[in-house]
């Protein structure tokens, strides 16, 4: 059974041991500081902790905590963004995550962006109704330069 809940500080370790995979990190390609800092980690968990405009949770699995995912940005430009332990793909966690999520949300549209390759993450998207609409180039961290990127959409 897949479940969202607050996240809570016990949360954290996990979070950190999910985003710290280098492999994992290399799938999603578009990767930050604070993918590989424990510092930046605890920092940027702070501050987006205490911003009400970010609507973050934490994904459980039978009870276990195996990811998070969240709404963020403007009002006009909210964006989702989720992260499942690598251990668990493949299951469908992350697409009744993300559906239970965007649930929460009346906001439309709201946009994800996914690296062009990472066929996982973009069908996920799909699923819960966001459809491809654009393309471009970003930085991607963990693969140490530029990747193609897709741009979904939920309207």
């Amino acid at each position: 059974m897949i479940s969202l809940r607050e996240v809570l500080d016990s949360d954290l370790p996990v979070f950190w041991g999910h985003l710290s995979d280098p492999e994992a990190q290399h799938v999603a390609a578009v990767t930050r500081a604070y993918h590989y800092d424990r510092e930046h980690f605890d920092s940027h968990w702070a501050r987006i902790r205490s911003n009400p405009d970010v609507l973050m949770r934490t994904v459980l699995a039978d009870d276990e905590v195996v990811g998070h995912a969240a709404v963020y940005g403007p009002p006009d430009e909210r964006e989702v963004t989720y992260w499942i332990d690598r251990k668990h793909w493949g299951r469908g966690i992350a697409t009744a995550a993300l559906a239970a999520l965007v649930d929460l949300v009346s906001v439309r549209p709201l946009r994800a962006h996914a690296a062009a390759d990472n066929a996982g993450s973009i069908r996920v998207l799909e699923k819960c109704g966001f459809v491809v609409t654009g393309q471009g180039r970003g930085f991607g961290q963990a693969r140490g330069g530029e990747i193609d990127e897709v741009l979904l959409t939920l309207y």
